[in-house]
């Protein structure tokens, strides 16, 4: 696998899950907008409007096609995906397969690193440990890593960002279609035809009540889970890159070992929000 595409596949080996959380959400949204139709409204096609749904719906299309490339567009769109698995990622497998190797180094068993780093399905440590065994200056270990960090950290970021504005965008065009609502009430309001009064007034009112639910129950949530995925990622990069630079300044194995351990007991609370 060439190193340019390693970092889209850092994680594609952890155990993933449906995410509980993201679909009793998601149930919860059901329930309150049926429960909107059926007990808080007097009829429940009078949440029923096409014309109010299609200015939401296309508007917040149009701005993001304007806004975005293409290409950012439908990585953001595939991501979707991500926020109903849930990644197990496991920083003690991390740490031990760091420890493991920190013993083989200190005691120059570079045969038993080059035999253990085929076995490596994390791209990421995989990279660090080959970096080490080819005696490359700490510095330069460090500065590739968290560029691969940040890397990772601008990419999940832009997909998320594309969220946000379309939770941005979605109440703007509701209200886009309140107005128009108005402007036409004002036009034919001394014809005192009931029927397009109405008409009128529901794409007035309604398109703001899509607005809000989109930007509210369906995308700023789809870009919050993003972004706390990108920041559990993140976390265990981090503790890879803190293990490999340590290794690279042939630090004792006792010692590496105590400092992955504070690095897990300090995120470990951060790490199991989600299970």
């Amino acid at each position: 696998m060439k190193k340019s595409n390693l970092l889209n596949h850092t994680f594609q080996n952890t155990k993933k899950k449906l995410n509980y959380s993201t679909a009793l959400g998601f149930l919860c949204g059901i329930v309150l907008c049926l429960f909107i139709g059926l007990y808080a409204a007097n009829d429940f096609n009078s949440f029923m409007n096409w014309t109010g749904l299609f200015i939401v719906v296309v508007g917040t299309i149009a701005s993001v096609l304007l806004s975005y490339p293409l290409r950012d567009i439908i990585n953001g769109l595939k991501s979707v995906k991500l926020i109903f698995l849930y990644e197990s990622l496991n920083p003690q497998h991390e740490a031990d397969e760091i420890i493991n190797v920190s013993k083989m180094w200190f005691t120059r068993n570079f045969m038993a690193i080059e035999n253990i780093i085929d076995t490596i399905n994390n791209p990421y440590l995989k990279t660090g440990f080959q970096l080490v065994v080819d005696q490359t200056p700490v510095d330069d270990i460090l500065s590739l890593l968290k560029w691969r960090i940040a890397r990772l950290k601008a990419k999940e970021k832009a997909e998320a960002n594309i969220f946000h504005s379309m939770a941005a965008f979605a109440p703007a065009f509701g209200m886009l279609g309140t107005l128009i609502g108005l402007i036409n009430m004002l036009q034919i309001i001394d014809m005192r035809d009931i029927g397009a009064i109405t008409f009128n007034m529901g794409v007035s009112l309604i398109t703001t009540f899509y607005g809000l639910i989109l930007a509210n129950l369906v995308f700023t949530p789809i870009a919050i889970k993003l972004e706390r995925r990108t920041e559990h990622r993140v976390m265990i990069m981090s503790m890879v890159m803190e293990g490999i630079t340590l290794i690279a300044d042939n630090r004792n194995p006792s010692f590496v070992r105590e400092t992955l351990k504070s690095f897990i007991a300090h995120y470990d609370n951060e790490l199991k929000i989600d299970e």
